[in-house]
């Protein structure tokens, strides 16, 4: 057994909790001013009671430095998530590749999926989308949550379908949220198209407004 290791504690081991008491702006002010001090003592000002000027110049050094600064927690950067999202959709259409649905259900997944395909393509579409962090929360919502969970409960229940006729049909249900996500996801495609066009189009007029004051 290891006996030479130091005990860590609640704020981390004593060893690096010394070495960052040191490196503190605490500690570097007041040993500035612990050092005017020892001058003092050396030019006869402090006179019998050094040590306490010593002391007290290095003890009001340490309480008028600023606070130190936490490290900034670092996040994923939007790419970075767009990267996970396009993981994850992989995944789910293996999940559906494996799934029967109705033609009409299945249909409506295909306009789905075509359009998921086309905005987390590498390419300008999903370079515009990296840049709204909301839109690329839709887009894992609908991937990770919402078209899964359709799926799904559609087969869980499409075997209580055969044993208790006459009730609701599943699949209409799954048709009506598979045609809420593809608008959902199809208003999200609009958004960032005509952002795109209003920035070509501000661009338009920035060249226009240089030639006329040019």
């Amino acid at each position: 057994m290891d006996t030479s290791r130091a005990p860590d504690g609640p704020g981390g081991r004593p060893t690096n909790r010394l070495l960052a008491y040191v490196e503190s702006r605490k500690n570097l002010t007041g040993s500035a001013c612990g050092i005017v001090g020892l001058a003092l003592t050396f030019t006869g000002l402090a006179g019998a009671y050094w040590p306490v000027v010593v002391v007290g110049l290095y003890g009001a050094g340490a309480l008028i430095a600023p606070p130190e600064r936490p490290p900034v927690p670092v996040f994923p950067d939007p790419s970075t998530q767009l990267d996970a999202v396009r993981t994850d959709y992989r995944a789910l259409c293996g999940y559906l590749d494996e799934v029967e649905l109705p033609p009409a259900a299945s249909g409506r997944l295909t306009e789905l999926t075509e359009l998921l395909d086309g905005l987390l393509a590498p390419g300008p579409v999903a370079e515009a989308l990296a840049t709204d962090p909301e839109g690329i929360h839709v887009l894992a919502r609908a991937v990770r949550q919402d078209i899964l969970e359709s799926v799904d409960a559609f087969v869980r229940i499409r075997p209580w379908t055969r044993m208790v006729p006459g009730t609701e049909p599943p699949e209409r249900h799954l048709e009506q949220q598979l045609t809420l996500l593809h608008r959902e996801v199809e208003a999200l495609a609009t958004a960032l198209r005509e952002a795109e066009a209003r920035r070509q189009q501000t661009h338009t007029r920035y060249l226009e407004d240089r030639g006329r004051n040019g």
